[in-house]
Parts: structure tokens; sequence; C-alpha cells
């Protein structure tokens, strides 16, 4: 009987109706089949929904991120990006790293693959290579996708341990201290700074690879 939230979930999307209300309702009447008290399964699912709530943010901003695109938002950055001619395709992706790096280094975490690769950064490279070569080919324009989302995972990976409230520096000086070993979040961000300019260094001049690479390829032409 305690599997009878299954049940109502399955029934209630079957019949489309409201999804909020069918999964409350599967929610409430299970914790009643399990013998809990109103107010105990009230605090579950507050509980579940506190802790999950990043996950439902995030989930929110795809179907906006949708009708952005739907409505032009890609054209438009890939119009704004080819009026700046003298912008190259690596000098954009260094410039997003540089911004995604030091912003999460501060404890803002701005950026992301839905957010900002797909709809915005990718268009605007791959227009930026437009504008100087012309059409592109398909290889290459898989390239620039590559290099953007690389773009993106490089300052997101190597500029959050700079910041001393970060989960993963947390986690890295609470090991560290089961370990026996004293070390405080501060040692951790001072130790991750040079590893991430030296991360952000190596991605400008691969980015300054690709910019040489297309601009070989395509003024052969």
């Amino acid at each position: 009987m305690s599997l009878i939230g299954i049940l109502i979930i399955i029934v209630g999307f079957a019949l489309k109706l409201d999804t909020i209300a069918v999964v409350v309702s599967a929610g409430v009447v299970t914790g009643l089949v399990a013998d809990m008290s109103i107010s105990e399964i009230l605090s579950t699912l507050g509980t579940a929904f506190i802790n999950n709530r990043t996950t439902c943010l995030f989930m929110l901003t795809l179907p906006v991120i949708g009708l952005c695109e739907r409505y032009g938002l890609k054209a438009k950055a890939i119009d704004l990006i080819k009026k700046a001619k003298g912008l190259s395709t690596g000098a954009l992706l260094s410039g997003y790293t540089f911004i995604r790096e030091s912003s999460i280094a501060m404890g803002v975490t701005l950026g992301g693959h839905p957010q900002f690769v797909r709809p915005l950064i990718n268009p605007m490279a791959e227009g930026a290579s437009i504008a100087k070569y012309g059409n592109l080919d398909e290889k290459d324009i898989d390239k620039i996708k590559a290099y953007s989302a690389a773009s993106d995972n490089i300052g997101n990976f190597f500029g959050q341990n700079v910041f001393m409230a970060n989960a993963g520096v947390l986690l890295i000086s609470g090991t560290l201290e089961s370990l026996g070993y004293n070390v405080d979040t501060l040692q951790i961000a001072k130790a991750s700074l040079p590893i991430a300019l030296a991360a952000f260094a190596l991605c400008i001049l691969q980015n300054y690879l690709l910019d040489n690479s297309l601009k070989r390829k395509y003024n052969k032409k």
C-alpha cells in the first residue's frame, strides 16, 4: 500500500491532471498510508522542496531559454557579434572564460551550458568566425561548439576552488582534517589560485591556436 503514490502519479499523468496537484496528492496519500501525521507529511514535503530547490530553479530556466531562442535570441546574438568585426572567436571565448572564472572565484555562479553557452556564447563564437571567413564547414562548427563548452568548463572547474566557501573547498578541508592535516579553507584557496591562473593561460593559448587554424584554412579559399 505504501506504493500507492506511484499509482496516483501514473493515473494523474495519464489523465493529464495538474502536475503539482498530482505529485502533492501522491505524497500526502503515501504519508497517510505509512501512518504519518499531517504535520510529519507537511514537514517531509517542505524538507524535500528545500533540499531540491536548486534543481527546481535550474529546470525553470530551460523553458525560458527555449522561448528566448524561439523569439530570436540566438539570431540577435549572431547579429551583434558580426558588428564587432575585429573580434575573433578565440578572443571572445577567452573573454568569456575570464568572466566565468572571475565570477565563480567570488562566489557568483554566472554562466553554464544551458543558460549561456548554448543560447549565447556558442552562436556568438560562430558568428565571429562567419563575419571573418563566411560560411564554415560542419567540422569547424562542431569544433567551435566544443571550444565554447571547454571555455565554460575550464572557467568553472578551476575558478570555484578559489572561493573559500565553495562546497569543493569545504570538502577538501574536511577530508584533510579527518586525515590529521590541519588545513583551513584560506590555504586551499591560495593553493588553488596559481592553478586557476595557469588554466586560464592555457585556455588563452588554446583559443589563440583555434583562431590561427581557422585563419590558415579559410584565408586560402
